[in-house]
């Protein structure tokens, strides 16, 4: 499943990202967005975890959780459109 991540602090890595979201399951990637022209992070990022349990676990839980200061906003991604 892929997971939406917002209202991240702009100081997180992915690799903060990924310890999060690992004490819920297997974490088969964690990526911050990052802005082309500034390099900075744009504040959110996605999650990818191959078992929908512990994916469906963790937006229950993290979802308004303070993290880096910041009360995420996690849900299950949309599809590009």
């Amino acid at each position: 499943m892929n997971i939406y991540v917002g209202n991240l602090s702009f100081r997180s890595s992915n690799q903060d990202l990924e310890e999060l979201f690992a004490q819920y399951g297997q974490v088969d990637s964690a990526t911050i967005i990052m802005d082309r022209d500034t390099g900075r992070s744009r504040g959110f990022g996605f999650v990818e975890m191959s078992n929908d349990d512990e994916a469906r676990k963790a937006i229950q839980e993290l979802d308004g959780q303070d993290f880096g200061g910041r009360d995420l906003r996690v849900n299950e991604a949309q599809p590009r459109r």
